[in-house]
């Protein structure tokens, strides 16, 4: 039986954190690579350190003469990122920073796994696990300590960007650690959050005056009690931030992208990878299936893993665990997914329509827990299997 009374902590970094800045130009290469065409293969990385992008990775359209003209746009797009984040520092602005392009066509011995015959893709674009997780502890069915820690960075962004708090930079952590009474949140036992500011003379007791209001908006007001900690800029001054402050690297945040460490990760990132990377693309299936689990009331919370191997369509193995709250046994939940889903990626790409330029807008504050948007973009947040998996079951 999983405990039931403990504490647990999670964190999350703002878009302005040097990894999350790789991880925006990434997305949004690979958004304009999938504008051009649905079909485009992109595993895009991105490195940023004071005045410098480097960019690099394999890419591919259909028509080689097109991809290389094409080539030509990634700087731009790179910059357009940088300015949308908020940089202008001295030693990182979107204008002035240098950038390496240094994309390439895709291997053709990877191509060769998942192109069949006439063109179609069949196979995975890579062996792997993937993990997928929901819980109803939040409306999202989120783990909560991860879900308010973006909900807090998001707000102090949007009142930075609108102009409201001019002296908050763009980089930011923040941290929530949660106490749980009989497998539910309580109360708040401590916030964490270090935001990057403007002036010098900006001491931890004016940050936390400015950011206080706006995390007492996002947490439930009940949680916050006397005896919880706050933990504002404790270092005191932090005006050098972003990637002049430290180097950033596409897909150094995966457990800040998934569930806070609620859940396992199988260790690969999504950022800059098109949907025939099913450490993406299944990663996805895996939230999409174990949400709409929950959402049955087949669990209060479920696990589901999903395997691939490179080349080949079908997954090797599907798992769930519901931790001890589950109304059915695990292995029909296992039975109910493969029925509702067709879990090969071509099925996982054509189900949650993800040949779309959707993924730049997933670059920060989590992939997961967020709402589903007409256009497609977050698709695997649907819940559109339950009474499928109900009949199922």
């Amino acid at each position: 039986m999983s405990r039931r009374n403990y504490i647990f902590t999670s964190e999350s970094v703002s878009e302005g954190h040097p990894d999350k800045v790789c991880d925006r130009i990434s997305d949004a290469i690979l958004d304009a690579f999938l504008a051009e065409e649905p079909a485009a293969r992109v595993a895009c990385e991105a490195f940023a350190t004071t005045n410098r992008v480097v960019i690099g990775g394999e890419v591919g359209l259909s028509d080689p003469g097109r991809m290389k003209a094409f080539m030509a746009h990634v700087p731009q797009i790179t910059r357009d990122c940088i300015r949308d984040i908020g940089y202008e520092q001295d030693k990182f602005h979107w204008n002035t920073c240098e950038i390496d392009n240094y994309l390439h066509e895709q291997s053709a011995h990877i191509a060769q796994g998942v192109t069949g015959e006439e063109g179609r893709d069949e196979g995975a674009g890579d062996q792997g696990i993937m993990f997928g997780y929901a819980t109803n502890e939040t409306d999202a069915l989120m783990p909560a300590p991860i879900q308010f820690s973006h909900a807090i960075l998001r707000r102090l962004a949007e009142a930075r960007k609108s102009g409201s708090e001019p002296t908050l930079g763009p980089d930011a952590k923040s941290q929530i650690a949660l106490r749980y009474e009989d497998g539910k949140p309580v109360e708040v036992m401590s916030v964490v959050l270090s935001t990057q500011h403007t002036e010098e003379d900006q001491t931890s007791a004016h940050i936390r005056e400015i950011v206080e209001p706006y995390i007492r908006e996002i947490l439930p007001a009940d949680w916050i009690t006397d005896a919880t900690e706050w933990w504002i800029n404790p270092t005191g001054t932090f005006v050098i931030g972003g990637p002049d402050g430290d180097a950033g690297l596409t897909g150094r945040k995966i457990i800040v992208d998934t569930y806070g460490g609620a859940a396992p990760h199988g260790g690969g990132a999504f950022s800059g990878k098109d949907p025939t990377k099913v450490d993406r693309s299944a990663a996805y299936a895996a939230r999409y299936l174990a949400k709409n689990v929950v959402a049955a009331g087949m669990a209060e919370r479920c696990t589901l893993q999903l395997s691939y191997a490179i080349g080949v369509s079908r997954p090797l193995s599907v798992y769930a665990d519901t931790h001890g709250t589950g109304e059915i046994p695990p292995a029909e939940i296992e039975q109910a997914v493969r029925r509702v889903m067709d879990l090969t990626p071509r099925g996982i790409r054509e189900h949650l329509d993800l040949n779309k330029p959707i993924y730049a807008r997933t670059a920060a504050y989590g992939h997961f827990g967020r709402q589903p948007e007409s256009d497609g973009g977050f698709s695997w947040e649907r819940l559109d299997l339950v009474e499928a998996l109900k009949k199922a079951a």
